[in-house]
């Protein structure tokens, strides 16, 4: 293999390995992809292979354009064709991961948003986090992964991805973004962690008032965007 992805490879391992650190894989039920500097390519996770055994040079690098292996041994995850659509269809998203982490996906087999009931939502996603709509019968046996990935981007035609960087699959399970690998990871953790406070907030008071919108704007806009003042100065 040539040195060109190592640096991207390593990133992407590593991604992987945090996703079992921070308890949101099961078995092998995830997978975590980066985008190279240029956008041309990305590196994902080998299909099926357990993550104690996984290695910088398993991960498979994929042509944005093409869908197309361009190094790698083994096969990408079954999730590569995903993953392509949004990297070539949302603008900043350098990073994807996929899980099945179990609050997230309750809320994705429910197929029901996760509603922003209170401020720790709101410091990461600006507002509900989606549920996509289901796919159709042609649209299963058909090209699924693809059409996954459509149904995210048929989402996200008036949202945001920057804003919202994640979306529950119908029926399916969570994705989550970020700018590369690991902040795709943050994301997923954050993801997880807002829908298991709802389920509780549910189980406490089904009627559970959604957070006031000048609120929500609050906590967004403090810790992202131009006037941010959240943490420190990395100026």
């Amino acid at each position: 293999m040539s040195k060109e992805f190592d640096k991207l490879r390593e990133q992407v391992c590593q991604a992987n390995l945090d996703l079992v650190a921070h308890g949101l894989v099961t078995l092998t039920w995830g997978n975590v992809s980066g985008l190279s500097a240029d956008g041309l390519h990305f590196a994902i996770k080998p299909s099926g292979v357990p993550y104690d055994d996984m290695e910088p040079d398993q991960m498979v690098v994929v042509s944005v354009e093409s869908g197309q292996v361009v190094e790698g041994e083994l096969r990408p995850s079954s999730d590569t064709p995903t993953h392509r659509l949004l990297y070539a269809s949302f603008t900043g998203v350098g990073g994807i991961v996929h899980t099945h982490s179990p609050k997230a996906t309750a809320f994705a087999q429910a197929r029901r948003e996760i509603p922003c009931l209170g401020t720790t939502h709101a410091d990461h996603f600006h507002g509900p986090v989606p549920v996509t709509r289901p796919l159709s019968e042609r649209e299963v046996e058909d090209g699924y992964e693809a059409h996954t990935g459509d149904v995210i981007v048929e989402r996200f035609a008036e949202l945001d991805p920057v804003t919202m960087p994640g979306v529950l699959v119908a029926g399916h399970a969570p994705f989550a973004w970020g700018q590369d690998a690991a902040e795709a990871v943050k994301n997923a953790v954050a993801l997880e962690a807002v829908a298991n406070m709802a389920l509780d907030a549910l189980l406490i008071d089904p009627d559970a008032r959604v957070l006031e919108p000048y609120v929500l704007d609050k906590h967004y806009t403090r810790k992202h965007g131009k006037d941010a003042y959240y943490g420190q100065d990395k100026s």
